[in-house]
């Protein structure tokens, strides 16, 4: 019989970014990106998409670098937590516990084997809107604004490591992650692996760093409902001096219709239409891209510009 399947984390649930241009940063991710600012706290500013449930979906925080400072996922329940606490600590990973901050209780942190650092939480601060962001539907968080590119949820992270191979071999132990697609190289390396801990076709990606460092960041997603929605922020990232990186376009790996800009510090944001692709399958086989399938492009064509294999944060000599 096969392993059963692990079901002891709900979702990712935010991600610390830092910056080192924070006002300008904070001015993108509100005025242009479209996200709602729901707590300030020390050096940092928490913010949400306006169906995000929880407290906050994206911690800003400001530093003398750029980059991840952590990655959250919350757990189905507090007993579910204590599990993952204990295979994370068998596995050697274990940082031990933090208080929350603004948005939830005590988390359990850990390191991946490229030093990323993790968080899994139960607790949580579900987000309450004041009077004039209150929706007409009371199963929604927070009324649809239509400020900037006013994405919908947060979707899914990139992450950079140097073995792609020993992360694939980590997350499903860790957090009990199913992977659902790969790019194997011709030198039979990974380059690139695609995990989810539910029915989303991916919540986390990593790639392969190609400069040999560690620990970096690649992008963060926001979901909006529609690729017109895609098409539309492209604009409004021309009328406001964002640096467009690549598309708009559909990926072949996963399918989603993407857009990748620089944010003002120079981490990569993507706003991207992921459609209705879920895995429901549940002893679903793990889809595998060559090399030179990859080496054709995306899905309708366009060539993987150079930036997107090299640039990552923080930057790197």
């Amino acid at each position: 019989m096969t392993p059963e399947p692990i079901h002891d984390i709900a979702h990712l649930a935010h991600v610390e970014l830092l910056t080192d241009r924070p006002q300008e940063s904070l001015d993108f991710f509100v005025n242009v990106y479209g996200l709602t600012e729901s707590g300030r706290e020390g050096n940092s500013v928490y913010l949400r998409a306006w169906d995000d449930y929880e407290f906050h979906t994206l911690k800003l925080t400001t530093a003398n670098t750029t980059g991840i400072g952590h990655v959250a996922y919350r757990a189905t329940s507090e007993q579910a937590l204590l599990r993952r606490v204990a295979a994370v600590e068998a596995l050697g990973a274990g940082m031990g516990w933090v208080e929350g901050d603004l948005g939830h209780g005590r988390a359990y942190r850990f390191r991946d084997p490229d030093d990323h650092v993790f968080e899994i939480y139960f607790d949580t601060n579900k987000y309450v809107a004041p009077p004039h962001e209150r929706p007409a539907l009371k199963n929604q968080p927070q009324r649809n604004h239509s400020r900037g590119c006013a994405v919908r949820r947060l979707d899914h992270l990139n992450l950079l490591a140097r073995d792609v191979g020993v992360i694939r071999e980590f997350l499903p132990k860790a957090l009990g992650s199913r992977v659902t697609e790969q790019i194997v190289l011709d030198s039979g390396e990974l380059g690139g692996c695609w995990f989810t801990v539910n029915n989303k076709s991916y919540d986390i990606a990593y790639t392969r760093d190609y400069t040999g460092s560690t620990g970096r960041f690649h992008h963060v997603t926001y979901a909006v409902d529609q690729r017109e929605h895609v098409l539309e922020a492209a604009d409004i990232f021309l009328e406001n001096g964002v640096h467009i990186e690549t598309g708009p376009h559909k990926h072949a790996v996963q399918q989603t219709f993407f857009l990748y800009v620089y944010e003002p510090a120079g981490n990569r944001v993507e706003i991207a239409n992921a459609g209705a692709r879920l895995i429901l399958d549940p002893d679903w086989e793990t889809v595998t891209w060559t090399e030179t399938e990859r080496k054709k492009g995306q899905a309708w064509g366009l060539k993987t510009i150079e930036s997107f294999h090299t640039h990552g944060t923080p930057p790197v000599g």
